[in-house]
């Protein structure tokens, strides 16, 4: 696969293998699930709790929680989602229903029965999808920034404030012109994004330049933008059609559901409702004052409540 991205002046490994403050002992290593490679970062023992980053970002963007989930006898695993940070960019399979199979192959390879998914914008979606597919291997689902898809896809397509608050999405639809964007200037629009669709508690530096690092490791932009532009050119393709007409089926495991009141890009009014596709406990959080990345704006809110859900052996609605 060739893209126009300019290489990162750094060897992959060294950019997207990072540190986690305060956790010195993080392994790092690949795991072969659904005909790919996927680096993940793991921390912990315990029952598994499986963390997906969003766009634009790759697995460190859960740093804390990795050592919170740990601290809360957890196994956390964070993994680079396909053609992302250290996993493999292949030149297909960017489509949702394929990226979900990823996420449940990682958990199989593993060596666990199931997983607690949390996902974050466009991990979250994935969430959501395997949460559906692959029910038996999801034992619960808490999701960050991100409606339900059959919620995301009404939205943007009824609703003008989330059409015009998800421009990006329809702007990824122009070919290579993305992708020249998102690498020009050492990865300046990727910082950019990260401060505009966080709330007041801004992301820190180190943080916004280890996600322009990592966006300009080669085929990286490319791979980042591919599964917008499935989920806009299928919505009246047939493979589109099958996957919304699927995704019907109502998630049965306990669901968390994490939204920043402030995010500019995903509407509050978007998110909310999602719960009408859950069959199972149900619970809205809503964080005042964060924008689009709660878990990186307030990383001890969002830590404690996801710990405590995660360990409250009867969540209720």
């Amino acid at each position: 696969m060739t893209d126009p991205a300019t290489p990162s002046a750094q060897p992959p490994s060294s950019v997207v293998r990072l540190d986690v403050p305060g956790a010195p002992d993080v392994l790092h290593r690949d795991v072969a699930a659904n005909g790919a490679r996927f680096h993940i970062a793991e921390l912990g023992d315990g029952p598994l709790v499986l963390l997906l980053h969003g766009f634009p970002q790759f697995w460190w963007t859960w740093r804390h929680q990795l050592v919170a989930l740990a601290d809360a006898g957890f196994r956390a695993v964070a993994m680079d989602l396909r053609g992302v940070g250290g996993s493999d960019r292949t030149p297909r399979g960017y489509d949702p229903a394929n990226l979900a199979l990823d996420i449940t192959g990682v958990v199989r390879s593993l060596g666990e029965p199931d997983a607690a998914l949390v996902g974050h914008d466009l991990g979250g979606y994935l969430a959501w999808t395997a949460a559906v597919m692959r029910p038996k291997l999801v034992r619960r689902l808490v999701v960050s920034s991100m409606p339900h898809p059959r919620r995301w896809r009404s939205a943007m397509l009824s609703d003008p404030k989330q059409t015009s608050a998800g421009s990006y999405v329809w702007g990824f639809q122009r070919p290579w012109v993305p992708e020249r964007q998102l690498v020009a200037d050492d990865g300046a629009l990727v910082g950019r994004l990260m401060r505009e669709w966080s709330g007041p508690n801004q992301p820190e530096d180190q943080a916004v330049e280890a996600y322009r690092q990592a966006m300009r490791i080669p085929s990286t932009a490319h791979c980042s933008v591919e599964p917008y532009r499935w989920l806009v050119r299928s919505l009246a393709r047939p493979d589109g059609i099958q996957f919304y007409r699927r995704m019907k089926r109502p998630v049965r495991v306990p669901t968390l559901h994490l939204h920043g009141s402030l995010d500019p890009v995903m509407r509050t009014r978007s998110a909310a409702g999602s719960g009408e596709y859950v069959e199972a406990p149900y619970r809205w959080r809503l964080f005042d004052g964060l924008g689009h990345f709660p878990h990186e704006e307030d990383p001890l809110a969002f830590s404690n409540e996801l710990v405590n859900w995660l360990k409250d052996p009867e969540p209720d609605r």
